[in-house]
């Protein structure tokens, strides 16, 4: 197929990487499944002509470059890179240790990072790729109990849009997914962690919020499989915007994004505008 592109997902062997890794190949691409557990992945998967399956845990370095070597062994070529794989410290911020949220943020934020550091230079040299970075509502919202989360999907935001323009001149897209509430396996027991520390003060809301967390697992309304289509629309535009808000729920949040920040605006114009040096006159002649 002159059309066949070559996809390295991270994250492929559950929840919406699973998803994505099966419609790839249906259409008749290759594609590079990476998780940390090889075996997992490969029996979630099957079978493929057009498959690779790679042990790829994304907070290491090492790992993601000898992931692209063996794509690019297998291949020859890397043309979409999806960063996908995450996980989910939910809790109060002052009840999360430490290592709580180093760990969101390793996996969340600076493990994307390693491997698109990885991919790039093969996408340089090819003059040609697309990255997709899989965001969420989190990344345009904070919320009670998801100061990590957000944190780490707040800081994908800043380093995809500066990304953006660093690497248009060389033919690379990098696009940023924003996806609502889908029925992937993030609020599993394997995804999810709740905060080590328990404090008196939060303990009330604590039970509710670990109740509606572990409840909503399962009864998300986005379908997956459905977003796993839409961005094989998203990798095949020819010229496509920089963001995907991803789901009709995820259209509300940024709308209600829009509506609040017009108001932060509004309700300080005057005091923002008068903030300037006041510069002196020029003198008269």
């Amino acid at each position: 197929m002159a059309d066949k592109k070559v996809w390295l997902i991270t994250g492929a062997g559950r929840g919406l990487g699973l998803y994505l890794t099966q419609a790839v190949l249906a259409a008749g691409h290759a594609v590079v499944a990476t998780g940390r557990n090889k075996a997992k992945v490969a029996q979630a998967i099957g079978e493929a002509t057009d498959l690779l399956v790679v042990t790829l845990d994304i907070t290491k370095p090492a790992e993601a470059a000898a992931a692209v070597n063996a794509a690019l062994d297998r291949f020859g070529r890397i043309d979409v890179l999806v960063n996908n794989a995450a996980n989910f410290y939910a809790g109060f911020f002052e009840e999360l240790s430490p290592e709580q949220m180093n760990q969101q943020l390793a996996t969340s934020l600076i493990g994307p990072m390693n491997v698109t550091r990885a991919v790039l230079p093969v996408l340089r040299q090819q003059q040609a790729g697309r990255i997709l970075t899989i965001s969420s509502t989190a990344g345009l919202v904070g919320f009670e109990f998801g100061a990590a989360y957000a944190a780490s999907k707040f800081g994908l935001e800043g380093w995809m849009r500066s990304l953006a323009p660093e690497v248009a001149p060389f033919g690379i897209d990098a696009i940023t997914v924003n996806p609502g509430f889908f029925r992937t396996e993030l609020l599993t027991d394997e995804s999810t962690n709740f905060a080590d520390n328990h404090l008196a003060d939060y303990a009330e809301r604590r039970a509710g919020q670990e109740q509606f967390w572990t409840s909503y697992n399962g009864q998300q309304s986005g379908d997956p499989a459905k977003l796993a289509q839409a961005l094989l629309t998203v990798a095949d535009e020819a010229a496509p915007r920089r963001r995907f808000i991803a789901g009709a729920d995820a259209i509300g949040t940024a709308q209600q994004v829009i509506a609040e920040l017009q108001l932060d605006i509004d309700s300080r114009k005057a005091l923002s505008s008068s903030l300037a040096f006041d510069e002196p006159a020029a003198a008269s002649a």
